[in-house]
This record gives structure tokens, C-alpha cells and sequence, in this order.
């Protein structure tokens, strides 16, 4: 089985390269993509579209190679050392430019998050599973068709789940179809879902967050006696989400927290509360 995956990984990270590239090189956005990436302070602000495109380039030209058979052994190291870029440049911008946008697999504005350095990871993986593969990934197809399906099936599914800019794509969608099917106004615990908003609206702790509000309630969860409400913000210049704690059996505003969660890095930039009762929850960790 380990020869099928191996024979397969020049097809995937051939394709991922070459979606990278159509980005860099045929988006009618990819100037704006460009200048918001870290590439604007590593090679400057003037050169950053030409080392963009430049990029490019080399993306689509060693993904063709990939998926044109034979699949050489330089080209499987070229692929892995391209990878090693990748994750070493995203880790450097993640540091010196956390505000940044990836500009890795779309040209809307995505910040860099741990899911495109696992991405990059991947890609590593997969660039020295490729130096082991002594057969073309035709002739694994050929030879073994349900099984090399169901592995570029699911390595396309994980890549997806890890990209970040493909979210609006797929997960947004996920998350309607869930609201249609669970009917989130209803509420999991009995009490319905607008008398909680009602209540965090009212508290002390919304007021303070209020001017750093971007959207409704985007997601909710009970979780024992409290109720988790997530609502869009941008706190500092960054993407975060604002995460009320609403008790279910107390229905004092004063019982209300919050916390402020960058989207990017998961850490708490902001904890407040009224006046939270003895077994009010430590809001250091939100549930993706």
C-alpha cells in the first residue's frame, strides 16, 4: 500500500502547485495578493509582485513535471525542497508579519494560520514520500484503482480542510446546511437561543465589546450549565471572534462573559466579565 501512496504524491503536490500558480499568475487580484503578503517586507513593497509572479512560474513549471510522467527523482526533490520553503517562509511571515495574508491557494485576503503551516507540512511529507515512488502514479492507478482513489480522495479532503482560504467554498456551506438541519434558533437546551441574546445583550461585558462587533451570532454550543455565543469582530486590526459565556439557569446579565479570540493563532486577547459567579468557566480555549 505504501507504494501506491508513494507513486500517487506526485499527482497531488503537482496539483496543489499548479492551483498555487493559476493564482499567482492568472488572478486579476494577484497585485493586491502580492502587496498583502509578507513578500511586501522581505523584497519590498516594489518587488513584491514580480517575486510573486516569479514564484509562480516556477510553481507551474515543476507541477507540470510532476504530473507528466516519468516522475524523475530530482523533480521529487525539487518538489520537497520547495515545500521546505514554503513552511520556512510561512513561519517567518506568521513572526515578523503576523497581519499578512498567505496569497498561497487564493487571492483574498487570508491571514496565516496554523492550518496553512500544517498544509506546508503536508506538502513536505508528501514531496519525500514522492522520492520513494519507483512507479509513475498512471501506472498506480492502473494497477491498483479503488485503493489509489480512496488515498487522492482523502489527501485532497485533508488538503482542503487545510487551507483556509478555501473555507468559503466548502465550510460555509457545511455551516448552513447544519443551521437548516438543527435549527439553531431552537436551542439545545431548552432555553431558546434569542432569550440568551437578549441576556448577553444586556450585560456589561457586551457593552464593552459592542464597538468591536462585526456580525450576529455565527455559532452557539451549551456546554453544561453555560452557552457558548460566537459573533464576528475585529479587535487591534485583527480578525478575532468575540465568545460570550451566557449561564443557562441564571438569568442575570452580570453573569455574562466574554472573550476575544484571535482567528488566526487561537489565543485569548481580551477576558471580561460582570460579575461572574463562583463556577463561571475559564475562557482560555474555544471549540473550532
Amino acid at each position: 500500500m505504501i507504494e501506491v501512496i508513494a507513486a500517487l504524491q506526485p499527482l497531488v503536490v503537482g496539483a496543489v502547485l499548479i492551483w498555487s500558480a493559476r493564482v499567482k499568475l492568472a488572478s486579476p487580484h494577484a497585485a493586491e495578493a502580492a502587496n498583502r503578503s509578507a513578500l511586501a517586507q522581505l523584497v519590498g513593497q516594489e518587488r513584491a509582485l514580480p517575486a510573486y509572479r516569479l514564484l509562480g512560474g516556477v510553481e507551474v513549471t515543476l507541477g507540470a513535471l510532476l504530473l507528466l510522467p516519468p516522475v524523475l527523482r530530482v523533480e521529487a526533490l525539487a518538489a520537497t525542497g520547495l515545500a521546505v520553503a514554503f513552511l520556512a517562509y510561512l513561519t517567518y511571515a506568521r513572526r515578523a508579519a503576523p497581519t499578512s495574508s498567505c496569497g498561497c491557494l487564493s487571492a483574498r485576503a487570508t491571514p496565516i494560520a496554523g492550518r496553512s503551516l500544517a498544509r506546508a507540512g503536508l506538502l513536505v511529507a508528501a514531496g519525500a514520500l514522492a522520492l520513494l515512488t519507483t512507479d509513475g502514479w498512471l501506472s498506480a492507478l492502473a494497477g491498483q484503482p479503488g485503493a489509489g482513489a480512496a488515498v487522492l480522495i482523502v489527501e485532497v479532503a485533508v488538503v482542503v480542510a487545510l487551507s483556509p482560504e478555501l473555507d468559503r467554498s466548502w465550510l460555509l456551506p457545511v455551516r448552513r446546511l447544519r443551521a437548516r438541519l438543527t435549527h439553531p434558533l431552537r436551542g439545545g437546551s431548552g432555553v431558546p437561543l434569542l432569550a440568551t441574546v437578549q441576556q448577553l445583550q444586556l450585560s456589561d461585558a457586551y457593552r464593552q465589546v459592542a464597538p468591536l462587533l462585526r456580525s450576529d451570532v455565527r455559532e452557539h454550543w451549551d456546554d453544561g450549565d453555560w452557552r457558548f455565543v460566537g459573533q464576528a469582530a475585529r479587535y487591534q486590526g485583527r480578525l478575532v471572534t468575540a465568545v460570550f459565556a451566557v449561564p443557562l439557569t441564571d438569568p442575570d446579565p452580570d453573569a455574562v462573559r466574554v472573550a476575544v479570540v484571535d482567528d488566526a493563532t487561537g489565543h485569548t486577547l481580551l477576558s471580561l466579565a460582570g460579575t461572574p459567579p463562583a463556577t463561571a468557566p475559564e475562557l482560555t480555549v474555544v471549540p473550532a
